[in-house]
Order: structure tokens, then sequence, then C-alpha cells
């Protein structure tokens, strides 16, 4: 049977095991050091920072969606940004990437949000695959920038 839920306390060591899965998939296991206590704490405190669906098949958590609220001016509402998205090996080819995306574009409507905005890498080529075949658009005119590490801290050294 599979059950697509909200996580709660007490799957956080399935969810960092599965982050572990998805940052070795990505060949960037080295950087990832997210802890069990991070995760609760983003989760599932009184003002969560992130929210996250878990699929179970039989009991086994399989996937995992890990997201967070946006918002956008133009459209004067928020939206959802999902940050990870990951089907354990053996659960792949069963659709439940497609159905947790399926599972957030309904938290989307329900609420009133306006959009569902994630990224890819440019080499997964079976995810972009089922990003074109649900209706997601590349974003071709934007580049993502980001400020980590040193820079970070260079940066907010000038205030």
């Amino acid at each position: 049977m599979t059950v697509i839920r909200p996580a709660h306390a007490g799957d956080e060591a399935e969810i960092v095991a599965m982050i572990r899965e998805l940052a070795e998939f990505e060949q960037a296991a080295d950087q990832c050091t997210v802890t069990e206590s991070q995760i609760a704490a983003a989760l599932f405190a009184d003002e969560p920072v992130g929210y996250c669906h878990i699929v179970e098949v039989d009991g086994e958590a399989a996937a995992v969606a890990l997201w967070f609220r946006n918002f956008s001016t133009w459209d004067g509402v928020a939206g959802i940004y999902l940050e990870d998205l990951f089907v354990r090996d053996r659960f792949r080819r069963r659709g439940l990437a497609r159905t947790l995306l399926a599972t957030l574009a309904k938290e989307c409507v329900d609420n009133g949000y306006s959009r569902l905005t994630w990224a890819v890498l440019d080499w997964n080529v079976n995810a972009i695959a089922l990003y074109d075949n649900v209706g997601g658009k590349p974003m071709s005119e934007w580049i993502t920038y980001r400020v980590t590490g040193d820079e970070l801290d260079g940066l907010a050294a000038e205030v």
C-alpha cells in the first residue's frame, strides 16, 4: 500500500537518510552536513521554516519532498518552492515523484498559492523528462545565484 503524508516528529532519521542519499546521487555527499536535530527544528518547530511530505510503500519510507512557502510580489500571494524531491532507487518508476508533485500542486490550489517552483540539475535527464511531462516550464531567462561560506560572511560584514 502506498501512503503520502506530511512528515511528523519521529521522521527525522528517514528524512536525513533520504537527504543524504540525494546528496550522494547528486555527487555532492561531502557537502551534506544536515543533522536530525536541524531537520526537527526546521520542520517541527512552532513556526517551521520548511515542510515535508513522505511517501511510504508498504510501511517503508520510499520518497520525500521538502519544500517551503515563498512569495510572489507580482501575484501578491504565496507559492511553494520545492527544495528537494527524492525517490529511493528501488522505488523509482512507480509514479511516486509525479504523485508528490501532484500533492504539492494540490497544496497550492487548496491554499490559493499561485505557483509551484523548483530547480533541477541540467544532467538529470530523467527528472527533466518528468518535469516536462507534468507541464513544468524551464525558466531559462533566470539565472540562479547563491552566496555561501566566506562570501556570505564577507557580504554580511558590510553592514
